[in-house]
């Protein structure tokens, strides 16, 4: 069992599911200090700000590609929780078929735990492997960060079945901002394929964080990118 960290503090009048209220937690939970830090605020604004026109700069070669492979919408958009399981709408480009959500329970998952893998996922497009496997497809999220959704660097924000099936060690992981990398994108990537892994190491960013750090693993993410370490 993960211990909740010292260094929390109480956040009232966050949401709180219907999952964490049936395992007893206090719905004034604790949000983590990088929630307040001015200085990541302003790196994540000038990080979004310069991403978002990346994006722009992409995005016609990328639209034309995803319609040429798979007609369809451009964006894939779903609903998920963020800081304090705060529901917000996440935002990238179309990596999959379109009826994706229907063929999940289809596909087996290789994952172990409130997390969903397959490395062969049949409902993956073939522009849409290429956008993983370069991360261009997590682009458009620059939006959420710029709208103060999400930060450059966070947890990674899960669905909202998963968070209902959360243990209560679990929610701590919810206590930072999501973010577009963080500590598992940036030493794990596709090889942690265990839920409670992932959770440790979330934690672990949220003991460890410094503005620094966050630099430390944003450039460490950019390395593994160009490394071609991708997601899949």
């Amino acid at each position: 069992m993960i211990t909740t960290p010292n260094f929390l503090h109480s956040a009232p009048n966050s949401p709180i599911s219907a999952r964490s209220q049936k395992i007893g937690l206090d719905p004034t939970q604790s949000v983590h200090p990088s929630v307040s830090s001015k200085l990541k605020r302003l790196i994540d604004i000038a990080g979004a700000l310069v991403g978002l026109m990346i994006t722009a700069m992409i995005f016609i070669p990328v639209a034309i590609a995803i319609q040429l492979d798979n007609p369809g919408p451009v964006f894939f958009s779903q609903v998920r929780c963020g800081l304090n399981e705060k529901p917000f709408r996440i935002w990238k480009f179309r990596s999959m078929v379109t009826n994706a959500d229907r063929l999940k329970h289809l596909i087996d998952n290789e994952a172990k735990g409130l997390i969903f893998k397959n490395r062969n996922d049949p409902r993956i497009t073939k522009v849409g492997r290429f956008l993983r496997k370069t991360s261009l497809d997590e682009l458009p999220q620059f939006w959420n960060v710029l709208r103060g959704e999400m930060s450059l660097v966070g947890t990674r924000p899960p669905t909202v079945d998963e968070v209902e099936k959360y243990e209560r060690h679990h929610f701590q992981r919810l206590r930072v901002k999501p973010g577009i990398t963080g500590e598992w994108q940036a030493n794990g990537r596709s090889k942690v394929e265990d839920f409670e892994d992932i959770v440790k190491m979330d934690i672990a960013y949220q003991q460890k964080w410094t503005v620094t750090y966050d630099i430390y693993l944003i450039l460490k993410t950019i390395k593994s990118v160009l490394m071609k370490d991708g997601a899949y």
